[in-house]
Formats: structure tokens, sequence, C-alpha cells
């Protein structure tokens, strides 16, 4: 029997914050997947990039992914402080590779998937010899894996900072996610910086 080749859709969120980590989305789905319209109005699922969508809608969107079993996510993050020490752009790229990685186990491989990645996103490793893999420049607006690889980080990366705001309740976490909101501002001014702050990106704000 052949084996349905797998599209593998890969993003990031929480690039641009000044505190947390950056996390990275990576979601598998059978080449030709089509979604039942119908029922994605039931559900009250609307497919779109993770920032066009609004926290409860991404979070029925992960709901309803777990439900499936021939739809497959991992996620990996990696700290301000690694941030701070190899940059973004790295970070990043590392953790597209962690999550990859994760995900694609060795029946997913033996479809021989092509990967697709959001923006300047990459892979280490030597995976862009292994396989066919293609960086996209929006691709989450236009590539379905790749969109909800971005909906699956963002729920995650939520999930970490409002769980942060426990150790650190001074910065209003649950309200911004770590971006540079005026709010966040005034709390950083007002208490400095903490553990979950990327340091090389709060240096002209404190």
């Amino acid at each position: 029997m052949t084996r349905k080749r797998y599209i593998i859709g890969i993003d990031e969120v929480g690039r641009g914050a000044l505190a947390g980590p950056v996390t990275v989305g990576a979601l598998a789905l059978q080449a030709g997947l089509r979604f039942d319209p119908a029922e994605l109005k039931r559900l009250k699922l609307n497919l779109r990039d993770s920032k066009k969508l609004t926290p409860a809608g991404r979070r029925r969107w992960v709901s309803y992914l777990k439900k499936r079993n021939d739809i497959f996510f991992k996620t990996a993050s990696v700290s301000p402080k690694a941030i701070d020490r190899m940059n973004i752009s790295r970070a990043a790229n590392l953790a597209a590779t962690k999550a990859f990685e994760k995900l694609a186990d060795r029946e997913i491989l033996k479809t021989s998937p092509f990967v697709f990645l959001d923006g300047g996103l990459y892979l280490k490793n030597g995976w862009g010899k292994k396989l066919k893999v293609r960086t996209v420049i929006r691709g989450d607006e236009s590539i379905d894996a790749v969109k909800l690889a971005s909906i699956v980080a963002k729920v995650s990366r939520d999930a970490l900072m409002v769980r942060r705001h426990e150790k650190y309740p001074h910065y209003g976490f649950p309200k911004h996610k770590g971006y540079g909101t005026a709010h966040h501002m005034k709390k950083l001014k007002h208490h400095g910086l903490s553990d979950m702050h990327r340091k090389t990106f709060c240096r002209r704000f404190v």
C-alpha cells in the first residue's frame, strides 16, 4: 500500500517579544487533506494565521487538532537567556529544528514529506539536503499546515506566559504575553528586568 505523503508546516511566535521564549510549532497533515467547511462552521473554527484569531478561537483549534488521528504536532521553545546568547534568528531556527525533529518520526519521514517554513526560518542539521524543504514568505497566510503550526505555537507560548505570572506577578504577562505594550513598558521601568526578559531587547527601555 502506498503511503500518503505528509505536508509539514513550521512557524514561530514570540520573535519580537521583550520577555519569554521564542516558540515554534511543527505540524504534519496528509497531502490533499481538506477540512469539511460545514464541520468548521459548526465548531466555530476559522483557518487563518494565529495573529488574526482570538485566543478562544486558537484554543478551539488546538482542542480540535488533538482529537484528529491524522494530524500531528509538536512545539519547541528557546529561552530568553539563550536568545541573548545566540540572537533571535539563530534561536528561532534552533527551536524550528527541535520542533521538527520531535515531530518527524520514522513513519512520517518514510513518506518523504514536503516541509514548509514561514518567513525567515530554516532547519539546521542538514535537513534541507535530506528532504524537500522550502521557506515561504507569509506562509502563514497561504499554507494550511503553516497556519495550523502558527496556532499551536501561539497557544503553547501564551499558556507558558500565563503560568510564569505566578513567579513574576509584577509584569502582567497574562495581558501582553511579554510583548512591548504600554502596560509592559510601564512595569519594566518600575520593576526592572526579570529572568524572563531578553536583556538584549530591553536595554533601551530600562
